[in-house]
């Protein structure tokens, strides 16, 4: 048994080599998947399992339930490291020829639990709002950019993408670019409109001049396009004047859009259309986020909520 016990070892101990000597992982990874695979051997053996090549793919399976199921079970995405540091010890041994197959290819990790996205609630908002103050170009700029995003739903990376000619006032609707070059029209409530408005009256005229011109609606201090960096630190920035304490993120108002719109009434698949989602089932998140908060209201509105 000690002779087919080192040959796990040795397998092992060649696949580490690979990863230092032609992969060139940091020694903090290195440690890592040496305790994933001695974890994964001492598995095999347990198991009867005394040489990798009589592995088979119920055993890679039954790691993963064993990592998951144990005394001290492992989170999702744990358990994903570890399985992926057996996998790659498979394929290694496969395109070696130590092992006639990769009996892990197969063999997927467990699905991450989905983290509801963080929202404000409409008082939240308007505080946060209320944080861009002054009316010297930029606190004009500000307040343009965060009353967009929440009147949109855009993504920052849209929000900053919008040029002058975009906005159309007549219609009250903004064209925004998505991901893969996608495009969609939305609408701008009357609030975003006018913060834009006194935006491109009193303030972009004084930073445009300071470059040789551009298309678009929101600028630096230097007269270029604004950076999704920037935005997402002048969000920060008015959450920290207004003394908002929840926790932003850059899609913090993207995620409030659609949480009050749905609590609001609308329809989950006008809200996708908004979103520009390209699967509904990626907008239902929100409805999560929605039957919460009614939750929470029935709990302390009804009289027989917590009888």
């Amino acid at each position: 048994m000690a002779v087919a016990t080192d040959r796990l070892d040795a397998v092992v101990d060649a696949y580490l080599a690979h990863l230092a000597v032609e992969r060139g992982s940091s020694p903090n990874t290195l440690r890592a998947y040496g305790n994933d695979l001695r974890r994964y051997t001492g598995h095999l053996r347990g198991s009867g399992v005394a040489d990798l090549a009589a592995a088979r793919e119920a055993d890679v399976s039954g790691f993963v339930v064993a990592l998951r199921s144990g005394e001290t079970p492992l989170a999702a995405s744990s358990t994903a490291r570890a399985l992926a540091a057996v996998r790659g010890l498979h394929r290694f041994a496969a395109r070696d020829g130590l092992v006639p197959d990769d009996v892990s290819r197969a063999v997927t990790p467990p699905a991450a639990a989905k983290r509801l996205p963080r929202t404000l609630s409409v008082d939240e908002v308007e505080q946060l709002l209320a944080g861009c103050i002054g009316d010297g170009p930029t606190g004009l700029r500000d307040r343009a950019l965060l009353e967009l995003l929440y009147s949109t739903g855009a993504r920052i990376s849209e929000a900053v993408g919008i040029d002058v000619d975009d906005l159309d006032t007549s219609t009250r609707t903004v064209l925004l670019r998505g991901k893969g070059g996608k495009q969609r029209i939305v609408p701008v409530g009357r609030p975003a409109l006018a913060a834009v408005d006194a935006w491109l009256v009193r303030g972009r005229p004084a930073l445009s001049a300071r470059s040789h011109g551009t298309p678009a609606l929101l600028l630096n201090a230097r007269g270029r396009r604004l950076s999704r960096q920037s935005a997402w630190h002048v969000l920060r920035g008015a959450a920290e004047v207004a003394g908002v304490r929840t926790e932003v993120s850059p899609h913090t108002l993207r995620h409030c859009f659609a949480t009050h719109l749905l609590s609001g009434g609308a329809d989950v698949r006008v809200v996708q259309e908004l979103l520009g989602h390209a699967s509904v089932a990626t907008t239902q998140v929100y409805t999560h986020v929605s039957v919460d908060a009614l939750r929470e209201v029935y709990a302390t509105a009804h009289p027989r909520a917590r009888a």
